[in-house]
């Protein structure tokens, strides 16, 4: 840019003569010129930053759009990790403590001393990546042990639901009332046979009782068969599941058919005389694998302590077989 010159006519003389600025001027004129300088590159590189990116620019751009990309990703397995998590605390609280008898947690004991774990000191010195690098891998571990936890709870669950069916279908009551307890006529084991007098193994009990008292079903089941069966007169016999059998035999009455549905304390038949037998009573059996069990233990829902005690004592004693 050329520099202006400037001239002034000297009046003594009638000539021009060059003028020369000051030191001052000469500064202030230095001063704008770098002002106007510095405003116009101000602008070229304002209009460079906002219509156009540099290299370097969209790498980072794109850097941090991934980095977005990933948090939210991320964000969205922690949101779905804690329902995760408050859908087995919730199970925990109203069913497994409950069949445990256990007081439910809560929130504020679940959540107690998280507000003194708040220690992000390590984490300000990882770069971005290596941040959203660990948050994924702690991600995955939190993700496999819910996963874990919450099959491990399916499992506690069928096996829960699969212990109160197994009780339910487990022989666990006489099969008369209860004012029969004293009526024992004969236990388990070795006994006389009343009508050849030989020893012999008794596979059940006998309850005295008259003819036609009602005989219950000590569990839930199906009937296997109900009808004639030699020795053992009118005889019904249940399969319980679980490889459990009981057999009520000497029956004036059978009340169930075979196939049959039954459920604990159902009615299945009634006291009697019938085939080998030599007075009125009930011959209750237990069989576990086809193996005849002592009946006396399967009386534990029927009985207080004093009674079962009782039951045993009969049991032992009684010697007199009627079938």
């Amino acid at each position: 840019m050329r520099q202006k010159v400037f001239y002034r006519v000297d009046p003594a003389t009638g000539r021009y003569e060059r003028v020369y600025p000051t030191a001052r001027r000469r500064m202030l004129a230095s001063i704008r010129q770098m002002a106007v300088g510095a405003a116009v590159s101000l602008g070229i590189v304002t209009v460079l930053y906002v219509w156009f990116d540099f290299p370097k620019e969209r790498i980072l751009k794109a850097q941090n759009e991934r980095l977005k990309q990933s948090v939210e990703i991320l964000d969205r397995r922690a949101d779905e990790a804690v329902a995760v998590i408050g859908d087995l605390a919730a199970r925990d609280d109203n069913f497994y403590r409950v069949v445990m008898n256990a007081e439910p947690l809560g929130t504020a004991r679940r959540l107690a001393g998280l507000e003194r774990r708040r220690n992000y000191d390590s984490l300000d010195s990882l770069s971005d990546n290596e941040l959203v690098q660990d948050l994924d891998v702690k991600m995955n571990m939190l993700e496999q042990m819910v996963a874990s936890q919450s099959r491990s709870m399916d499992h506690l669950q069928a096996q829960v639901a699969s212990l109160r069916t197994r009780s339910s279908h487990i022989p666990a009551i006489q099969p008369l009332n209860e004012k029969y307890l004293r009526a024992v006529a004969s236990g388990y084991g070795y006994r006389s046979d009343p009508i050849y007098g030989t020893s012999k193994f008794h596979e059940g009990m006998d309850f005295s009782a008259p003819a036609g008292t009602p005989v219950y079903a000590t569990g839930d089941g199906r009937v296997m068969s109900a009808g004639w069966n030699s020795g053992y007169g009118n005889l019904v016999e249940i399969d319980h599941g679980f490889h459990y059998v009981t057999r009520y035999a000497h029956l004036s009455e059978m009340t169930v058919r075979p196939g049959q549905m039954v459920h604990r304390g159902d009615m299945i038949g009634r006291v009697g005389n019938t085939g080998k037998s030599t007075g009125s009573h009930l011959h209750y059996e237990v069989r576990l694998h086809g193996v005849p069990q002592n009946p006396v233990h399967y009386y534990y829902y029927d009985l207080t302590p004093e009674q079962y005690d009782e039951m045993i004592r009969l049991a032992e004693n009684a010697g007199h077989v009627m079938d």
